[in-house]
């Protein structure tokens, strides 16, 4: 399925994608649903659609999460038995291409650039790129001789502070679970020591053919493994980004804004948070499946006014009524930082907020063609 060039409502790909093969459903289930593309598909051509989505989208898909890597937990000379998990589903829209007006889809071909002539598999070398049109090709034997060496161990090599570990440091988050009965106490006891501890596990993890730094953090019943950028993938904001002056602050717009962030303060509930545009999608696309008329009326935008900074502030503060049922914090609370998750109650606050990393924002990751 080819993504189309609309960036709002294309998935973030990364090299650990699942495929649709794998959910395990039913043959008839599938030729079922396969019937039902055609036949909804056929109700949009006459109204000029061009793009049509699975019906998968609706997330009414129930599948268990598979192992997307086997191997073993190296803790000292202790190897404990795991298996990876997504932590995580992908509920993004993916769309196939058709012609408009049409059920004919797009369909891409690699090509010979000068000739237009489309290339075989087997004919495509890589080559990268060193500017002024200058390329050095590699062969796949030349590249697999760079490959790391394969490896079933993540070896954990560091225990450190997770409030050291700056969040923009994580890339996608895992599930470490014990395979086989024998390594469920040694997993126990290295969770429970973790948790004691409030360290995490720094490691190198080799999958697909790629070496990853990774992360790995106890849970309340499980171990969460994060793969992390090295260090020499993270930009400095202080080189790369023009960033202001924090000299021109007063205290007096220091004060209400620190007022304006009390006011808004409320205890940290995932489950309030909804992908609004993804709703909005899914509402379109049943609304034309089942042959309604979609008008289309575009929202005029506000023009844009440069308004007193105080004045912004009091508004702000005033606007910000707390709705029912939202718990309130003192200001001494606020002040305070949270504890760890997993950490003992004689622990001493950590220095700065650790914060859970949030779905990964992995960049698309491609060959090279």
């Amino acid at each position: 399925m080819e993504p189309d060039g609309n960036s709002q409502l294309k998935g973030q790909v990364t090299t650990e994608w699942v495929d649709g093969a794998q959910l395990r459903q039913p043959a008839q289930q599938g030729g079922a649903e396969a019937r039902g593309n055609a036949r909804d598909h056929g109700l949009s051509v006459p109204n000029g659609c061009n793009k049509v989505v699975d019906r998968a989208w609706a997330g009414n898909l129930t599948c268990v999460p598979r192992t997307i890597w086997k191997g073993a937990l190296s803790f000292g000379l202790v190897n404990i038995p795991v298996g990876l998990y997504p932590a995580t589903s992908d509920k993004s829209i993916h769309f196939n291409q058709f012609e408009e007006g049409t059920s004919d889809r797009i369909r891409y071909k690699k090509v010979n650039e000068r000739t237009g002539e489309e290339v075989p598999q087997e004919r495509i070398a890589r080559g990268f790129d060193l500017g002024g049109g200058e390329y050095v090709v590699l062969s796949d034997e030349e590249l697999e001789a760079a490959e790391p060496k394969k490896s079933r161990q993540v070896e954990i090599s560091d225990f450190v502070e997770q409030a050291d570990i700056d969040p923009v440091y994580f890339r996608s988050s895992y599930y470490l679970a014990p395979e086989g009965a024998g390594a469920d106490k040694a997993y126990a006891l290295l969770r429970q020591a973790m948790a004691d501890s409030g360290r995490v596990a720094i490691a190198t993890l080799v999958m697909r053919n790629k070496e990853y730094l990774v992360a790995i953090r106890p849970e309340d019943e499980v171990l969460a493994l994060h793969t992390m950028y090295f260090s020499d993938e993270v930009r400095s904001p202080g080189r790369d980004i023009t960033l202001p002056d924090t000299e021109d602050v007063t205290d007096r717009e220091l004060s209400m804004a620190q007022l304006l962030i009390e006011s808004m303060e409320s205890d940290w509930d995932p489950a309030r948070y909804h992908d609004t545009h993804r709703e909005k999608v899914e509402t379109l696309i049943e609304e034309k499946r089942s042959g309604h008329e979609i008008v289309l009326q575009a929202e005029p935008e506000a023009p844009a006014k440069v308004v007193d900074l105080m004045e912004a502030l009091n508004a702000s503060i005033a606007a910000a009524a707390r709705p029912a049922g939202k718990s309130t914090k003192s200001k001494t609370a606020a002040k305070r930082s949270p504890a760890r998750r997993a950490a003992p109650a004689t622990k001493k606050p950590a220095k700065k907020a650790a914060k859970q990393p949030a779905r990964p924002k992995t960049v698309a990751r491609r060959k090279a063609s």
